[in-house]
């Protein structure tokens, strides 16, 4: 009959432990303890960079979005860029008829305004052709000069006339062409003080057209005016007696578009 131990080492060997046996609860109070929180702290701390880092890996974008990207920046830019080019010779073609219109609808720039018989007043323009008598008459000078291409002589006929609010009056101007060929000139005109302008109504004149001389022609232009009765009763008025009237003519061309256009002084 075998004894206890000997009956333990052929259980040993049949069954091979590798691992001497331990006793569970000695094992636990020998393990040491980790606190959960720290550890779940310090797993989470080492994810985020791989996290991020196949994110990142995720949204790079490409080359070809890269060059597309730019490409659209660009074609931006240049919509933007080609607007104010347009819009730039837009405004400088049109900025002098504009300008033009508004001096003649408000007389601003010392440019008489466009007369009652023009429709640019509501009403009968006979209405406001009554000369008014209880003032006294207002002298209007002439004035005429030529820029220095163009070899014109240009004076009025009469130094001035008198005239009523509301009247009527017509003034002559003579031009000489002195130049050894045909020439095209263009007048502008304008009005001191500046702000009787609005009151200074043209019927009919010779100025913004074309005005072709030849060689030694000498021809006469007229312009017919008045005075708007309104001028009486602006306070701004009071003490104005002398109007003058300037003409200036420049030497004028065609451009290659077909627009007559004044030349440099």
């Amino acid at each position: 009959m075998s004894t206890p131990s000997t009956a333990l080492r052929r259980f040993a060997r049949q069954f091979s432990l590798s691992q001497p046996w331990v006793c569970k609860t000695c094992a636990q109070r020998a393990t040491p303890r980790v606190n959960s929180a720290a550890q779940r702290r310090c797993m989470q701390s080492s994810s985020k960079p791989q996290q991020s880092k196949a994110r990142t890996g995720n949204q790079m974008p490409t080359m070809e979005q890269v060059r597309e990207k730019y490409k659209e920046r660009n074609r931006t830019l240049a919509y933007y860029t080609l607007s104010v080019i347009l819009g730039t010779v837009a405004l400088s073609y049109g900025s002098v008829p504009m300008y033009k219109m508004i001096c003649q609808t408000t007389g601003w720039g010392g440019q008489p305004i466009k007369s009652a018989a023009h429709g640019g007043v509501d009403g009968d323009p006979a209405d406001r052709l009554k000369p008014v008598d209880t003032v006294p008459r207002l002298r209007i000078t002439f004035n005429g000069a030529v820029s220095d291409v163009l070899p014109w002589k240009f004076t009025p006929q009469q130094r001035e006339v008198r005239v009523l609010p509301g009247e009527t009056a017509l003034a002559f101007y003579t031009a000489t062409n002195e130049g050894d060929q045909d020439i095209i000139g263009v007048a502008t005109y304008s009005v001191t003080p500046g702000q009787v302008a609005q009151y200074f109504s043209k019927i009919q004149c010779f100025c913004f057209e074309e005005q072709r001389l030849n060689k030694g022609e000498t021809v006469d232009m007229p312009v017919f005016f008045y005075i708007d009765p309104a001028f009486v009763d602006d306070i701004n008025m009071r003490g104005i007696n002398t109007i003058t009237l300037n003409y200036t003519f420049f030497k004028a061309r065609y451009d290659n578009e077909g627009h007559l256009k004044p030349m440099p002084m």
